[in-house]
């Protein structure tokens, strides 16, 4: 009988870590077209539209949610600050996206957990032992052979790829906070009406028309960034999150595939180096949090989780979970 439900449970974090591989997949070939479309519009707009096209399934995800009741949340000031750091999140990461590399890009949002836990010592009061403490000074370094700040190539990119990555980070701290209280639907809904507000306050300054090629390709962002997700909540509902969240960084992979393929990116060996480290930290304080006797556990009602900046979930270690009180 144990042998059995061993298998079974064997069988069912295949499949999970399948469908999380999947997910993330998905959310790489999202943001190859969110590229695309870089080279074309402000991302102001494209994040807009991306926005405007993500109502109708978020909706129907919410209408299906029995337990949507009230929309108004329990922490109104920390989800205003939640809604602009997604905001921030999202035009910051759709402008990095659009003018870097793709492999260079995610190696630095890959430095999203280690910031979280470098915050989480002021601002939740959390403990971070010499292991973490390691793990983010290899990460630093990283980040510094990724970089290298002596070359002049630096630019407003790489500026809004940390940006994106700060902004991440107070969006999950404030995730961690009020998590436990707050509605599957009320963490859906306002990051997406927030970017919807503040990206069309914009957009009559920066629009350009958008023939309707792009906006079937602004209509696929949405609807890659919605099967990603659904195949990620599928995938926790399978496996542990310490089998899905590693997964997060086979994006490292697919963004060498696709940026080799699209976009005739080069990859350097101190990239390489520099990535590997980046990636090995983040790997490590993955799972430090899931092997530890007061491991993370899930914010939300449901288990599952909410976009990090008003559109998708990214980084599944710092968006889902939260430490038990």
């Amino acid at each position: 009988k144990d042998g059995g439900m061993l298998v079974t449970a064997a069988k069912s974090s295949f499949h999970g870590l399948i469908l999380s591989l999947l997910g993330f997949a998905l959310y790489s070939t999202h943001d190859v077209v969110v590229k695309y479309l870089g080279g074309f519009y402000s991302p102001f707009q494209t994040l807009f539209f991306a926005v405007l096209f993500s109502f109708p399934l978020v909706t129907i995800y919410i209408l299906r949610n029995p337990r949507t009741g009230s929309l108004w949340p329990h922490y109104p000031m920390l989800m205003l600050v939640r809604v602009l750091s997604a905001s921030m999140t999202g035009f910051c990461s759709f402008y990095a996206f659009s003018v870097l590399p793709l492999p260079q890009t995610y190696a630095l949002l890959f430095l999203t957990p280690i910031l979280i836990t470098t915050l989480s010592i002021p601002v939740l009061k959390e403990r971070v032992g010499v292991h973490r403490w390691g793990a983010i000074l290899i990460g630093f370094i990283g980040v510094l052979i990724v970089l290298q700040p002596t070359s002049s190539s630096i630019n407003a990119g790489h500026v809004a790829c940390l940006g994106a990555v700060v902004a991440a980070a107070v969006n999950s701290l404030i995730t961690r906070k009020v998590g436990q209280r707050e509605k599957t639907s009320v963490m859906l809904i306002y990051p997406l009406v927030g970017n919807f507000l503040i990206m069309g306050l914009i957009l009559p300054f920066v629009y350009v028309p958008m023939p309707l090629n792009h906006l079937a390709a602004v209509t696929l962002i949405s609807l890659l960034g919605f099967l990603a997700m659904f195949c990620i909540i599928i995938a926790l509902k399978k496996a542990s999150a310490g089998v899905v969240a590693p997964m997060q960084y086979s994006q490292i992979i697919w963004a060498g595939v696709f940026g080799t393929a699209f976009f005739d990116h080069q990859l350097t060996w101190g990239f390489v180096g520099g990535a590997a480290l980046i990636v090995m930290s983040g790997l490590y304080i993955v799972r430090r949090e899931w092997t530890r006797a007061d491991s993370l556990q899930p914010v939300l009602y449901d288990g599952t989780f909410r976009p990090d900046s008003g559109l998708r979930p990214r980084f599944l270690l710092s968006k889902v979970f939260r430490r038990k009180q």
